[in-house]
């Protein structure tokens, strides 16, 4: 039998979603936990690898177990006591057995913080930046992104993908007081795309990239040519979608 499992975890004090040698991952904490409770070895699967120190408010895995869980809320419950405070879990449910949580995803959304005055507060989920910005034409950057599908230009070289085609629904930013937002959304998306394109968008909004230089980035396929990435905190995975 297989399960969807849906939690929500900040970041900071780990090296992305997946399990590797030597560094603590979400994913690692979650299996240790189920495995814990279930008491036999579990492994799961994510929707999305986050990257190092970016946050999830919603976030899917999959799990396969031979046996029925009889009361999917009290396990929910005993992971949450177990787990660090940094991981909650929210729901866990049966699915099919063909059921896929990375390849059956239809979009995910993420969203990219910007704080232009300095707080004690927020720190490790937004990224502080006091440069005014011209948010008119990084929306019309966004805007330019939806008439492309290849963002190669916006990938980290080196990654094992068979295609760098991602179609994107949306991608605008907004601004509420002194914080501002980017939100994208998309079938898929490419390691450090998200913080590749708000870097970018950050040199248009400054005045060191016209609209036309950022179309040239993009039909360059060049990552060189793009802007830096912004640091990982100020990123989140907020959504996560299926057809169930």
């Amino acid at each position: 039998m297989r399960y969807i499992i849906e939690c929500s975890y900040r970041g900071t004090a780990f090296h992305g979603w997946q399990i590797q040698p030597n560094a603590t991952s979400v994913q690692e904490y979650i299996e240790k936990a189920l495995s814990m409770v279930l008491k036999e070895k579990i492994e799961i699967t994510g929707s999305s690898r986050t990257d190092a120190g970016v946050h999830a408010a919603q976030q899917f895995a999959h799990f396969d177990l031979d046996k029925l869980i009889e009361s999917p809320e009290k396990l929910v419950n005993s992971l949450n006591g177990i787990l660090t405070k940094d991981i909650a879990i929210h729901q866990i449910k049966l699915v099919s057995d063909e059921f896929h949580s990375r390849f059956d995803a239809t979009h995910r959304k993420y969203i990219y913080k910007i704080q232009q005055e300095k707080s004690p507060f927020g720190y490790e989920t937004s990224y502080f930046y006091k440069a005014k910005l011209d948010l008119d034409l990084m929306n019309k950057a966004g805007d330019l992104m939806q008439q492309y599908l290849d963002f190669q230009c916006f990938s980290k070289v080196k990654t094992d993908v068979q295609t760098f085609n991602c179609k994107i629904e949306f991608a605008y930013w907004e601004q509420q007081g002194q914080t501002l937002l980017f939100h994208i959304k998309a079938d898929r998306f490419l390691r450090g795309m998200v913080r590749a394109i708000v870097g970018t968008m950050i040199e248009i909004g400054a005045g060191r990239l016209s609209l036309a230089d950022f179309e040239q980035i993009i039909v360059s396929k060049n990552r060189n040519n793009a802007g830096r990435a912004v640091p990982p905190e100020g990123l989140t995975l907020v959504e996560v979608g299926y057809k169930f």
